[in-house]
């Protein structure tokens, strides 16, 4: 597929990769969308969704897709039963893949002030867009709907200022908001919102979308076995590791953990190929990769009636989090902190 983009960039955006709202491929989540059809078809839908799952599972080409069919078919009885791919000929799905829908919003980080980049969260100044947006008549009559992508992004102040559209939402407004993790929402907010919860997209589901955008998925059957199991289901994990010689870094860890011995030679020689200032999603790589790697230890320990071991898992795991994120946040020293969760890893391993 040859991909020229019409939305505009963001946050997260790959290069080469459809957009959420341009996007006409969805693969997996077939009993949601159908039970969502179906909701909305009998006057059922609640006004406000959470979308929760694992980042890159396609919940905000799901949001997208059922926005098309709301917008498409403002009168829910005569709406088909199903949501069917769309039309992306349609004035609707063009509106909508240019991010010029009158009747829709969608929310996430924006653009830093001056310079090239996007803020870390998605601000309070962004949410009031949502009540100018609310204030007025939607263009032909219908539902006006307000995507919040990822919803887990607001700051404080951003979430206290969403809270009183989803407290007092006018008729004919409908809310869907992407969560990677829903526990971080306001309570509040969940407690106004209509949860569905996402699973992993299954190996086939996977592969499908990945060639559905013409990804040269790897030859032998051991490295696509890697794939699929470090991806977890993630259409843009999946995406990373390949890019980024993900699958390489992911075998390199493996083989310094699996050591009798901590090779601190081999730990330096992963620290070097995936530590580098500028190269963030080499570094991601490792990060999510250790990270699986003790969740997988949890859970066998978890299995086999392991549980003081599963719990010291558990809680390395936490505490390897709060030292990813601190060392992005002040910029620590990369190489040490690869090698210092090698190590660590390495002694809860063995």
């Amino acid at each position: 597929m040859s991909y020229e983009r019409l939305y505009p960039e963001q946050h997260d955006s790959l290069e080469g990769v459809p957009e959420p709202p341009e996007n006409p491929f969805l693969f997996g989540h077939d009993d949601e969308v159908a039970q969502l059809a179906a909701d909305y078809r009998s006057g059922r839908m609640h006004h406000a969704l959470v979308l929760a799952g694992k980042a890159g599972i396609g919940k905000s080409t799901l949001a997208f897709r059922l926005a098309r069919h709301v917008l498409s078919h403002p009168d829910a009885r005569a709406a088909p039963e199903n949501v069917a791919a769309p039309d992306m000929s349609s004035t609707t799905s063009r509106l909508i893949a240019q991010g010029a829908h009158p009747s829709l919003l969608h929310l996430t980080r924006p653009v830093v002030d001056r310079g090239k980049g996007f803020k870390q969260a998605l601000t309070v100044d962004e949410v009031r867009r949502v009540g100018r947006f609310l204030s007025m008549t939607a263009h032909d009559g219908g539902y006006r709907i307000v995507i919040v992508d990822p919803a887990d992004d607001m700051n404080a102040n951003a979430a206290n200022a969403l809270l009183k559209s989803l407290e007092e939402p006018p008729a004919n407004c409908l809310f869907f908001l992407m969560a990677h993790s829903p526990g971080r929402l306001l309570p509040t907010i969940r407690s106004r919102c209509r949860i569905l919860r996402l699973r992993q997209l299954e190996d086939d589901d996977l592969l499908r979308a990945l060639k559905a955008i013409n990804v040269e998925l790897p030859g032998d059957d051991t490295q696509r076995r890697l794939l699929l199991d470090q991806a977890g289901g993630s259409v843009r994990d999946a995406l990373v590791l390949i890019r980024f010689a993900g699958l390489d870094i992911v075998s390199e860890l493996q083989k310094v953990v699996a050591t009798p011995r901590f090779d601190v030679a081999a730990a330096y020689k992963v620290a070097d190929s995936v530590a580098a200032r500028d190269d963030g999603a080499r570094f991601g790589v490792f990060n999510d990769a250790i990270l699986g790697r003790i969740s997988e230890l949890a859970r066998r320990a978890a299995g086999d009636g392991q549980l003081a071991r599963a719990a010291e898992l558990s809680s390395f795991w936490q505490e390897a989090t709060e030292r990813i994120g601190a060392t992005r946040v002040y910029n620590l020293d990369r190489r040490q902190h690869v090698v210092g969760l090698l190590r660590q890893l390495h002694g809860m391993a063995h």
